[in-house]
């Protein structure tokens, strides 16, 4: 048997007054999506614990069915996965962001989605001018995604499990102060991020694209601090050999963390003008082979569409998803024999606010064996009017692969 997972990042929302009171769900002609709805049943999912910050990393650990109570430790670490990057027992990796910052306020998170190839130099510089040593090490990544790794060299990291640091998508157009590291280590975070304002404006490359209007990056912003997770195979907890599609660093650090092959498709962005019909595209070709059991295909347009306020954009994007994606990779397991598909987000992110939320989102879930309810859509609305409420989002994944699972790995989930 054959098992899919499509997650449309954020996707869950709330009415909205651009779309006639209906949530981007509701507003999105999604007959694919529904269709999972109607032949198999549709439920509400809550991934992110109420004592956890709202994100991606808490969320989709949650979701590939591990409770992110016990194994989460921090976003940067999942990343540096993604980026092979060898973290220590003792070592720490932090999420870099460049960001613009006018007026002590955030701007921008993402430095208007600065291009890789400056950010790239940007990094270089700090690395040359505001570390120049090995305990400390920067690491370029995609756009204003990057690192910076703490080796400890057998002495105790000045961070630790209270250090507290803020994302800095959930305070666009907010004031910083309130929101600067906290904690052990803070210090010395703060100062890092202080004396990138003067590197970065002395930047040439940086310069001349802040003379085209563009916001460019005015400093870096420093969070999402941990050390390398304990995880136990994703074939060892459920017996099932998994692949992931994904433009997100995060996403593909947890996948071969948990033994995956991780898919790499051109023309995947993580961003709205991402090549849609190439993820779908290449989840069925994955498909087709002997070694993947299980598909993830992870979609960031609808999160970045909320994170700019843009329903219009994020109906777009659930459309492009449905008709691309969802479509076509069911048509395909359906003409293939015994299969299961579930979609589902990995928590809310709302236009209202553009950010991350807490609270329960709708998955559906259809295939061999399963019964369908009295659905017909597939969204935040229909999923409250279901009977299947999961607390602990971890426990979504189990009943994805029921009486499909080895014995062994059913014995595993107790532990």
């Amino acid at each position: 048997m054959k098992f899919v997972l499509v997650i449309p990042d954020g996707a869950a929302d709330e009415p909205q007054s651009s779309l006639g009171g209906k949530t981007p769900l509701q507003g999105a002609v999604i007959p694919h999506m529904d269709a999972v709805a109607a032949s198999g049943f549709i439920g509400q999912a809550d991934h992110v614990p109420a004592s956890m910050p709202s994100g991606s990393d808490v969320g989709t650990m949650s979701l590939f069915g591990y409770d992110p109570r016990k194994f989460h430790t921090g976003r940067a670490p999942l990343e540096a996965a993604a980026q092979g990057i060898e973290l220590g027992p003792l070592d720490w990796c932090i999420r870099c962001n460049f960001v613009t910052v006018v007026d002590d306020k955030m701007v921008s998170f993402t430095a208007e989605q600065i291009p890789s190839t400056l950010a790239r130099q940007l990094i270089e510089t700090l690395q040359r001018d505001q570390c120049g040593n090995e305990q400390w090490k920067f690491f370029p990544g995609v756009s204003y995604r990057n690192l910076l790794v703490y080796r400890a060299r057998n002495t105790p990291a000045p961070f630790g499990p209270t250090t507290m640091t803020t994302p800095p998508h959930d305070i666009t157009e907010q004031l910083i102060a309130p929101y600067l590291p906290q904690g052990p280590g803070a210090e010395l975070l703060r100062e890092l991020m202080e004396r990138s304002k003067s590197l970065l404006t002395a930047c040439p490359a940086n310069a001349e694209r802040a003379a085209t209007g563009s916001h460019t990056a005015t400093q870096t912003w420093l969070w999402g601090q941990g050390q390398r997770p304990a995880l136990t195979s994703f074939y060892e907890r459920f017996g099932q050999r998994g692949a992931v599609i994904t433009a997100v660093d995060l996403l593909r650090g947890l996948g071969r963390l948990l033994g995956w092959n991780v898919i790499e498709v051109e023309g995947a962005t993580g961003y709205l003008d991402t090549d849609y019909a190439a993820k779908g595209k290449a989840a069925i070709q994955a498909l087709k082979d002997d070694v993947t059991d299980f598909m993830v295909v992870h979609v960031e347009a609808t999160d970045e569409a909320s994170h700019e306020g843009k329903a219009d954009e994020k109906v777009r994007a659930l459309e492009q998803i449905d008709q691309h994606i969802v479509g076509p990779v069911h048509d395909y397991l359906r003409s293939q024999g015994d299969y299961r598909l579930l979609i589902c987000p990995d928590h809310p992110t709302f236009l209202r606010t553009k950010t991350h939320s807490h609270g329960y989102v709708p998955f559906a879930m259809c295939g061999t064996g399963l019964v369908a309810d009295r659905a017909v859509t597939y969204d935040e609305i229909a999923a409250a009017a279901s009977s299947c409420r999961l607390d602990r989002g971890c426990e979504l994944m189990p009943l994805l692969f029921q009486n499909a699972m080895s014995q062994s790995a059913v014995s595993s989930l107790s532990h």
